[in-house]
């Protein structure tokens, strides 16, 4: 019976120490976590395919950061159609980028592009371009 009591005590102990690493464990943050939270806030859109190329490229400029764009998937799961809201937002091509003020720009679109465009500061860092994770 002691045995047992001492078993359910260890597990206590170690679920409680998980759960409370879980909790105090850093985040891991992107370079440009800041600029996509700003291209956010600022209204632009950034419309893409899961099977476009280009976007890939166009995320893949912003490392782990990427998954904070105000991305918005334009293809069926098949990948032979598009998805009504971009339909209904005129998207012709991949990726589109599309602004708070109604301007739209097509293909990949550098940062110092997109920075000048929302105007939302690029943070200086070395090697920037290089490696974003």
């Amino acid at each position: 019976m002691q045995k047992n009591i001492l078993i359910w005590l260890l597990v206590f102990v170690l679920f409680l120490a998980g759960f409370i690493w879980l909790i105090m464990a850093p985040t891991k943050t992107g370079k440009l976590d800041s600029f996509a939270t700003c291209l956010a806030d600022s209204g632009a859109t950034f419309y893409g395919a899961f099977w476009c190329p280009h976007c890939q490229n166009q995320k893949a400029l912003f490392g782990s950061s990427a998954k904070l764009l105000p991305y918005v998937e334009c293809s069926t799961p098949d990948g032979r159609n598009q998805l009504s809201i971009c339909t209904d937002a005129g998207v012709t091509g991949y990726p589109t980028w599309e602004f708070a003020n109604g301007d739209r720009e097509g293909g990949e679109v550098s940062l110092e592009r997109l920075s000048e465009l929302t105007n939302c500061p690029l943070p200086v860092q070395e090697g920037l371009s290089e490696d974003n994770d």
